[in-house]
C-alpha cells in the first residue's frame, strides 16, 4: 500500500521523538496558562430559586409594586390596542392562529395564547409609555405579563400565583440584564427583547409547575431566542421585541414542561448566552440576594410617552414653561446639557412620524415647552409635523457630558428679550426618587383607555388590576379588558 507524503512525514517525526515534521522550527517554550476562574452554576442556581420561591415570602412592598406594574402594563396595552401596528400584526397573523382562547386587550379579537402573548406585548410597548427598570433600561412587565396573562386564559390560575410569577419573571430578566449591562446594550441589543424571554420563561414555568430540571431547560431554551436591535428604535419593530420575547419565553416553558431539553448551563457556559451577548459579565448580579433583594421593587413608570433618557429634559422644559408662562415665539434658543446616552438613543433631529418623535430629544424638549406635556397626543404624526414644533426643535442644541448621570440634566432657555432661564433636574419625575403616585397611574390609565373602553369598564378594570392578588381567576382580568362586540 502506498502512503501519501504527509503520512510518511508525520511518521518520521514520531520516530525522531520530536513530534515535529522535518524542517519545522521548534517554538520556544511558553509559560503555563493560568486556568480561568470557575464560573458559578448560574442557570441551575436561578432555576432552583424559581421553583422553591413562595408568594408568602414576598415583602408587602414588592407585592404592591408588582400590582402597580400590572396596572401600568394593562393601561398601556389597552391604550395601544388601536394603533396601526397592532392592526397590521393581527391582519398578518390571525389567519394562522390556533384556538382563539386569549383576549387581545382593548379589542374584540381572540387568538391562540402564543400569538396573543405576541400581540399584547406589541400593544403594551408601541407608545413607549411602559414601565422601566432604570438600572438596565429594561421594560419589565411587557414580556412577562403578556405571556402569563395569555397562559391564564388557557388554564385557571389564581391571582395570587399570577402576581407571584410576575415578580419572579421581573427578577429573572432584570437580574440577567444587570449582569450583562452595559456592554450588552452597547453592542446594539435592545435589552427588553434580548432579556425579556428569560422573564417570560421563568414566570410561565412557575405557573406550569416546572421542577428544577425543567426550569433549567426553560431558561436554556429561552437563551437561544433573544430578539431586538436598537437600530429598530423609531419603527414598529421596536414594539415587536417585547412581544416576541413574551411569545418566546412562553414557548420555552411549554416545551420544557414536555421534556424538551436544553443545555443546563446555557447562561454561563462556554459558547453560551453571556459569551455571545456581552463583553463583560457580573454573575453575582444574578445569584446573590435571591429572595432578599428584589429588582421588582425598583420598577418605575413613565409620565412621558417616549425614551426614558429624555425625561429629565422634558421635566425641566415643562417646569420652565409653567413657571414663566412661556410661548414658542418668545424663545431664541435652547441648550440641554445631558448624558451622552441621550443623543445616542434620542438623536433623531428631523423626525417625520410619531414613532420617530419618541426618539428625538429635540422634539421632546419642544413639545414640553409648547404643550407643557409629552403624553401620547404629543407624539402623533400631526404634532411631529406641526410647523411651530418643527421651528422650536430646530433651536434646541444638546451638549453631552459623561459626568452628568442619566437621571440628571441642565436646561437653559434664552428668550428674545435677553432673559436666560435655567433649570437643573436631579431626578426626573417618574424615577425611583420621584415616583408616580397611585393616583397618577390611574389618571394615566384612564387617559390611555379613553375612546377604547367605556369609563365604567375602565374603572372596573383598574379595580381588578389593583386587586389581582385576591382574584380567584387571573384570566378573568383579560376578559374585563376586551372591547364590546
Amino acid at each position: 500500500m502506498e502512503l501519501d507524503r504527509r503520512t510518511l512525514l508525520t511518521a518520521s517525526a514520531a520516530v525522531t521523538g520530536t513530534g515535529l515534521l522535518p524542517g519545522t522550527v521548534m517554538a520556544q517554550a511558553q509559560p503555563a496558562l493560568v486556568a480561568p476562574a470557575p464560573v458559578p452554576p448560574v442557570t441551575q442556581t436561578l432555576a432552583r430559586y424559581l421553583v422553591a420561591a413562595k408568594f408568602e415570602d414576598l415583602p408587602a412592598t414588592v407585592r404592591k409594586e408588582a400590582a402597580r406594574s400590572f396596572l401600568n402594563w394593562m393601561g398601556v396595552a389597552v391604550g395601544g390596542a388601536r394603533h396601526e401596528t397592532v392592526d397590521h400584526t393581527i391582519a398578518a397573523l390571525a389567519p394562522f392562529s390556533g384556538k382563539p382562547e386569549a383576549t387581545i386587550l382593548g379589542r374584540r379579537e381572540k387568538l391562540d395564547i402564543l400569538n396573543a402573548a405576541l400581540v399584547n406585548g406589541i400593544s403594551s410597548h408601541i407608545f413607549d409609555y411602559d414601565d422601566t427598570h432604570l438600572k438596565t433600561i429594561i421594560h419589565p412587565a411587557g414580556p412577562v405579563a403578556s405571556a402569563i396573562l395569555a397562559l391564564a386564559q388557557h388554564r385557571k390560575i389564581s391571582g395570587r400565583d399570577f402576581l407571584g410569577a410576575l415578580v419572579l419573571g421581573i427578577e429573572t430578566e432584570c437580574r440577567i440584564g444587570n449582569a450583562i449591562y452595559p456592554s450588552h446594550y452597547d453592542l446594539g441589543w435592545h435589552i427588553t427583547g434580548s432579556c425579556g424571554m428569560f422573564g417570560a420563561a421563568a414566570a410561565s414555568g412557575k405557573l406550569l409547575g416546572l421542577n428544577e430540571q425543567q426550569m433549567a431547560w426553560a431558561l436554556g431554551i429561552a437563551a437561544s431566542q433573544p430578539v431586538g436591535l436598537k437600530v429598530q428604535f423609531g419603527t414598529m419593530t421596536k414594539s415587536f421585541h417585547p412581544g416576541r420575547a413574551a411569545q418566546n419565553g412562553l414557548t420555552a416553558a411549554l416545551l420544557a414542561a414536555r421534556g424538551y431539553t436544553a443545555a443546563e448551563n446555557a447562561l454561563e457556559g462556554r459558547d453560551g448566552f453571556a459569551q455571545a451577548a456581552a463583553r463583560a459579565v457580573k454573575w453575582s448580579e444574578v445569584t446573590e440576594g435571591l429572595g432578599s433583594r428584589y429588582e421588582a421593587a425598583l420598577n418605575t413608570y413613565k409620565p412621558f410617552a417616549c425614551g426614558i433618557v429624555s425625561h429629565p429634559g422634558i421635566d425641566a422644559a415643562i417646569q420652565l414653561r409653567s413657571e414663566n408662562k412661556l410661548t414658542a415665539d418668545q424663545i431664541e434658543s435652547v441648550i440641554l446639557r445631558a448624558n451622552p446616552l441621550v443623543l445616542s438613543l434620542m438623536g433623531k433631529d428631523e423626525p417625520q412620524a410619531g414613532l420617530e418623535g419618541k426618539f428625538s430629544i429635540y422634539h421632546c424638549i419642544a413639545v414640553g415647552l409648547i404643550h407643557g406635556a409629552a403624553g401620547e397626543r404629543q407624539f402623533q404624526d400631526a404634532v411631529v409635523r406641526d410647523p411651530v414644533v418643527v421651528a422650536l426643535r430646530r433651536k434646541v442644541r444638546v451638549q453631552t457630558d459623561a459626568s452628568v448621570a442619566t437621571q440628571k440634566c441642565d436646561l437653559t432657555v434664552t428668550l428674545k428679550d435677553g432673559r436666560t432661564l435655567t433649570r437643573h433636574i436631579e431626578s426626573a419625575i417618574g424615577s425611583v426618587d420621584r415616583p408616580l403616585s397611585d393616583a397618577a397611574l390611574e389618571a394615566k390609565f384612564s387617559d390611555l383607555a379613553e375612546g377604547i373602553l367605556p369609563r365604567a369598564q375602565t374603572a372596573r378594570l383598574m379595580q381588578l388590576c389593583w386587586g389581582i392578588a385576591d382574584a380567584p381567576d387571573a384570566g378573568a382580568v383579560a376578559l374585563a379588558a376586551a372591547a364590546a362586540g
